[in-house]
């Protein structure tokens, strides 16, 4: 794989990765239940994945700003956005790891408060978001060590322009009589002899 398409790759996984962390944070993950004495009814809340992981979605607009700087900067400072967003990804896999190992019930008693003696509080997960945060997170850690391993060698912004600038440079117009003239007199006039060398650029 080319440098280019490297360089690519990672901006693509951190940026999928942070895009992932964000919609995933804003779900729900778990519905509580509080169950309360009669006559009372059950009282039920829904907590999105930002209330109960409040780095899922730190994580994934770290991780949308490191897809960014990483075009941006090169060498050194490459090397210091890849290790960011590997951190980044760490802390997201743990936090969707960390949900779907915990008991849900002392995790959900937590944030939610029923106010009742006698109430017992019940948990239903959502798997499929803290997956995919899981996911996010060890695709941020792969993007974001191939960053720190590869980053330093690949391309920068300005270069990329810099060459297309130069591959439509403009073209050299061509000589005409008038032209050779006025280069013969400049000839003369740093007194060498135009004649010496016949060789003419057409």
């Amino acid at each position: 794989m080319s440098d280019r398409r490297e360089m690519a790759a990672a901006v693509v996984g951190l940026a999928a990765a942070g895009g992932l962390a964000l919609s995933a944070g804003g779900q729900i993950w778990v519905t509580a239940t509080v169950e309360r004495p009669e006559p009372l009814p059950p009282v039920t809340e829904q907590l999105a994945g930002a209330e109960l992981a409040p780095l899922v979605p730190a994580g994934g607009l770290v991780l949308l700003a490191a897809a960014v700087a990483l075009v941006a900067v090169h060498g050194a400072g490459r090397v210091l956005v890849g290790l960011l967003a590997a951190v980044a990804g760490g802390a997201l896999g743990w936090s969707g790891l960390r949900t779907l190992l915990t008991d849900l019930d002392v995790t959900a008693t937590g944030v939610v408060t029923s106010g009742t003696p006698g109430s017992t509080l019940t948990a239903e997960v959502s798997a499929a978001w803290p997956v995919l945060v899981l996911v996010a997170g060890l695709l941020a850690v792969a993007a974001g060590l191939l960053t720190v391993l590869r980053g330093s060698s690949w391309p920068g912004m300005g270069r990329r322009y810099e060459r297309a600038a130069a591959a439509v440079a403009t073209p050299v117009r061509r000589q005409t009589d008038e032209d050779r003239a006025l280069d013969a007199w400049r000839a003369l006039d740093r007194g060498e002899d135009p004649t010496e060398e016949p060789g003419e650029q057409r």
